[in-house]
């Protein structure tokens, strides 16, 4: 008795639908990954804000506290400027480094009142070019 087998042009029939299928596929993936890293970006520097505003505003550590963005990374520090900072309690976010930006790179919230220094904006830009704006206004809400 004879077994049934696939045969070789059942098997390449296969390979092309499978090739075809992950040509396709392919360039959808990365464009869903792309924007999901723009997402992750954002969503991380926003709750970095939020944060670096509620701790001003609670007065922890008496001292002001603030997020400074670099390629990256989100740094949560205390002190009344990135430079002048205390490293001891910096919280370092890692964002996709594929993701750019322009406008303020840093922002520090007063002592108390939780108000930032100046009304800032942020651009995150993707290899695609999809751009998310964050806003900060002058009486510190946060917004993209």
């Amino acid at each position: 008795m004879k077994r049934p087998a696939f045969t070789l042009m059942e098997i390449l029939l296969s390979l092309s639908i499978i090739a075809v299928l992950a040509g396709i596929l392919a360039p959808v993936y990365l464009s869903f990954q792309t924007r999901n890293d723009i997402d992750i970006a954002a969503g991380a520097v926003v709750r970095t804000l939020r944060r670096a505003q509620q701790l001003s505003f609670n007065g922890e550590g008496d001292s002001a506290w603030g997020m400074n963005l670099a390629s990256g990374a989100v740094v949560l520090f205390k002190g009344s400027s990135y430079a002048a900072r205390d490293s001891a309690y910096d919280e370092i976010f890692s964002i996709p480094v594929n993701i750019s930006f322009t406008g303020t790179s840093s922002v520090v919230f007063s002592k108390f009142y939780g108000l930032p220094g100046a009304a800032a904006t942020i651009n995150l830009t993707s290899v695609n070019n999809e751009i998310k704006t964050i806003n900060i206004n002058a009486k510190g809400a946060v917004g993209y």
